[in-house]
């Protein structure tokens, strides 16, 4: 979010800004993977038709799918046309053990709103006025006169609490030539440094990554059959995620939006005694 600055062009830090909440399910984790290894990484290598970049597909659509959306992912037969990389989500684990910034469970409000984490809160002003302006001309006959006023209205947001869970993904890269399959490889190695560790974002929501050890090579070029020759490596990647909410199954709103009370009020019940209550008939000639 950018800093808001004053007309002296100093940085005010007294400006609000509101910002949107986007959820976060695992359709989000997986788009935001999905878009880091095709746009940040951006693979290149050296093909038939000159310097192209790698086509990235995601193993969930069915083939016939896959042939309509995009033709030139395969050739007339139907087979994939190499080089190419494809993304699958193989497997979620959701272990109690990693708690992320929370320590212990909180369960939501035992209301129809719900809600468990509170992620902002401010003072509805206008309320806040109302009740300020009731008790100065209660207490000194004028509206607006100062004191200090502890009838104060907050408006506070909260959201489900988030549950963190780890995703495992494996990218595949397939090529037909050794050097192909080289220029693959090297952006995973050498992107992050020293490190097996990124990250990734989306909609505001900041994943973690980490890459295995490993590179599994599964290459066919030692074998005499007449199958078409394939370099095929098999890169896995751990990610921790969060989910926040039950996605469409969700019958309790996302955001809560309360306010907390600022004045009880107990009316009290008065009993007139000493008269008493007139007839059915005496009442209907009296009105």
């Amino acid at each position: 979010m950018p800093p808001k600055y004053d007309h002296t062009g100093v940085e005010d830090t007294n400006v609000i800004e509101e910002i949107v909440v986007m959820p976060s399910t695992l359709e989000t984790i997986d788009e935001a993977f999905f878009q880091h290894v095709k746009k940040e990484l951006d693979v290149h290598t050296t093909t038939r038709n000159g310097f192209e970049k790698v086509p990235v597909l995601w193993m969930t659509a069915e083939r016939s799918y896959q042939i309509k959306n995009d033709q030139n992912l395969r050739d007339k037969n139907g087979s994939l046309i190499l080089p190419i990389m494809t993304i699958e989500r193989s497997s979620i684990e959701k272990n109690p053990a990693n708690k992320g910034i929370f320590f212990a469970n909180i369960p939501p409000n035992k209301d129809v709103k719900g809600g468990s984490v509170v992620i902002a809160r401010r003072i509805k002003q206008d309320k806040t006025n109302i009740f300020a302006s009731a008790d100065t001309y209660r207490l000194f006959g004028q509206l607006n006169y100062p004191f200090k006023n502890k009838k104060v209205v907050y408006q506070t947001v909260s959201v489900p609490m988030p549950v963190y869970v780890t995703i495992n993904y494996s990218i595949t890269l397939r090529t037909e030539y050794q050097q192909q399959m080289n220029d693959l490889i090297t952006p995973f190695i050498t992107n992050t440094g020293g490190i097996n560790y990124f990250v990734f974002k989306k909609d505001g929501h900041t994943y973690e990554a980490f890459i295995e050890q490993e590179f599994a090579q599964e290459n066919n070029i030692s074998s005499l059959e007449e199958a078409e020759k394939m370099y095929q490596t098999t890169i896995n990647i751990k990610v921790l995620g969060h989910l926040i909410g039950e996605d469409i199954n969700q019958d309790q709103p996302k955001i809560v939006v309360r306010e907390n009370a600022v004045s009880i009020k107990i009316p009290r019940e008065r009993v007139i005694m000493g008269d008493e209550p007139d007839s059915d008939d005496d009442a209907f000639y009296k009105s």
